[in-house]
């Protein structure tokens, strides 16, 4: 016999309380036999509006929840002023202001803090908010594809749709679905530009778009760099071999837009859409971008890392900086380096820096700059972190003073905790995109250091992403 499911309930006139870290908006409701409240996480509400909630999924401790009729819209909620707002899934927060988004990422950020490290923190200092709130991204990428997304619009319209090519971003939980976009906010022209100037093109002379369920088509993806040089990138990456038509494009565009100083295209016939372990072929230019931070330039490539909000990044970096008070006599360690654009910008207040990065690809490019910035006192390795800090390593490039972590979301490796804490540096500055994980690694570390200072820095306005610094000192030194 057929299990006939228990629909799931609807929870009527509540009213939102809060934003999280995560992005969702927060409500407490009234559940189960004994009517005990339970915390509901609600998609695209903002604190303030009363709406009835349609629960889409429950778990022991919470219910995941969407609103589906609003009672009454809360005054802190403002118009989107993107035309793809709330469908593309980018700039998720444009329903209320700048400053009550620092305002609810501040609180987010402090809160996580002391509900998942629970150890003694100091007063944080207070969010540093971004100079540009659009066009403050050097980097896009795009998807083509030969099935967009048919938004509300496209549904009410009366007329037959014949046009379904899309060069745009995935639609939230849709790996075969690309909303076409537009204009997006996000980067500063020509990116807008080159980018709608390819898809008529691709058009007018019958490219086909991607189709990912069948493999096949020729015009995969997308990536345009910008930098504060006004160097600008082009990637178009290839699924099918049709080189005359590949050249057809590239010739275009290198025509149309003399402004693009690196030209280049990409082909890719595998299942996925990572280019890193690919060739890439130079149209036009040179091969690379050049970045500049303060005194110092980087080669940005193809394949590079480099920050997306490159004017917020120096002034996170100049932050780390501060926190470090170098005064030049000290070894520092540069854990999760990259492209060691920290390193690089702490040398010149160091004795030695020793950046460490599992991507080898990255520590080339921090070898490079190094080089082109003539630091004689950087060093860059690679290979897993918890492997390469070892005693061994420590003895022959000597114990850091002073350690700069800036691991990636899931936080330092168990391993690396307890080796930091072997090796007792006198101070810790701690980078991190994640305070969840973050605040775990805080109370690893509380057995031997107390946190001084915390600040939250806002690198990418819309969103709920948000990067914090925490700086720590061995407990002894103030014994």
């Amino acid at each position: 016999m057929k299990r006939i499911r228990k629909p799931l309930p609807i929870f009527e006139q509540v009213e939102i309380l809060d934003l999280t870290i995560e992005g969702k908006a927060v409500a407490k409701v009234h559940y189960g036999d004994d009517e005990r409240k339970i915390t509901v996480f609600v998609s695209q509400a903002v604190p303030g509006d009363v709406a009835d909630l349609r629960v889409v999924e429950k778990k022991k401790n919470y219910i995941e929840a969407v609103p589906i009729k609003f009672h009454k819209f809360s005054e802190k909620r403002i118009q989107g002023f993107c035309e793809h707002f709330g469908v593309c899934g980018g700039c998720t927060r444009q329903f209320i202001s700048y400053d009550d988004q620092l305002f609810y990422k501040e609180k987010a950020t402090n809160d996580v803090l002391l509900r998942i490290g629970r150890i003694e923190l100091p007063v944080p200092e207070p969010i540093l908010a971004s100079e540009e709130i659009q066009y403050y991204r050097n980097k896009l990428e795009y998807t083509f594809s030969n099935k967009r997304w048919l938004t509300d619009a496209d549904m009410d319209t009366r007329d037959a749709i014949t046009d379904n090519d899309a060069l745009g971003f995935h639609v939230p939980g849709r790996f075969d679905k690309v909303l076409d976009i537009k204009n997006c906010w996000l980067q500063p022209e020509p990116s807008n530009k080159i980018r709608l100037a390819i898809k008529e093109y691709a058009l007018a002379n019958n490219l086909t778009f991607f189709d990912i369920r069948e493999q096949t088509g020729l015009l995969r993806t997308l990536v345009i760099r910008t930098a504060v040089t006004g160097d600008v990138m082009v990637i178009v990456s290839f699924f099918d071999p049709e080189f005359e038509k590949i050249e057809g494009l590239m010739q275009h565009l290198a025509e149309k837009f003399p402004e693009i100083t690196s030209l280049n295209y990409v082909h890719n016939p595998k299942r996925n859409d990572i280019i890193s372990d690919l060739e890439t072929t130079t149209y036009k230019g040179k091969p690379y971008i050049m970045e500049t931070m303060e005194d110092l330039q980087f080669i940005v490539g193809p394949k590079s890392f480099y920050q997306t909000n490159a004017k917020q990044a120096l002034r996170l970096y100049q932050l780390v900086r501060e926190y470090a008070d170098l005064q030049g006599n000290e070894i520092v360690y540069d854990l999760y380096t990259g492209t060691g654009t920290i390193a690089q910008f702490i040398a010149q207040k160091a004795k030695k820096v020793v950046g460490i990065e599992y991507v080898e690809s990255a520590i080339e490019d921090a070898k490079q700059n190094a080089e082109l910035n003539k630091l004689t006192n950087t060093s860059f390795f690679a290979g897993d972190i918890k492997d390469v800090l070892n005693q061994e390593f420590i003895q022959k490039y000597g114990t850091p003073d002073v350690i700069i972590t800036d691991p990636p979301r899931a936080g330092m490796h168990k391993d690396v905790v307890n080796t930091i804490l072997r090796i007792e540096p006198k101070k810790i500055v701690y980078v991190s995109c994640n305070p969840a994980t973050q605040a775990r690694d805080l109370q690893l570390l509380d057995i031997k250091y107390r946190v001084l200072r915390t600040r939250p820095v806002d690198m990418f306005p819309h969103t709920h992403h948000t990067e914090n610094i925490v700086l720590l000192e061995l407990k002894s030194q103030s014994l």
